[in-house]
């Protein structure tokens, strides 16, 4: 049997703005070491994988209507 205190104590999770922003700064391909130290403490990586996906999914469909606006 283990006691609370030999459980590592749990990680703060990341906020929804802040993992957008994330996402955002990382597709854009600007990072600071310093905040990717942080995002990497509070990010899951569950998180990172969905935000990601939704966000790249996004720019595509932003994209295919830039071109048939064009068009």
């Amino acid at each position: 049997m283990t006691e609370a205190g030999d459980r590592p104590p749990a990680r703060p999770s990341a906020s929804l703005w802040r993992t957008m922003r994330t996402i955002a700064w990382a597709l854009f391909g600007v990072r600071n070491a310093d905040r990717h130290r942080q995002d990497q403490e509070s990010l899951r990586p569950l998180q990172v994988l969905g935000m990601g996906l939704l966000a790249l999914v996004l720019l595509v469909l932003l994209l295919m209507a830039l071109v048939n606006w064009l068009v």
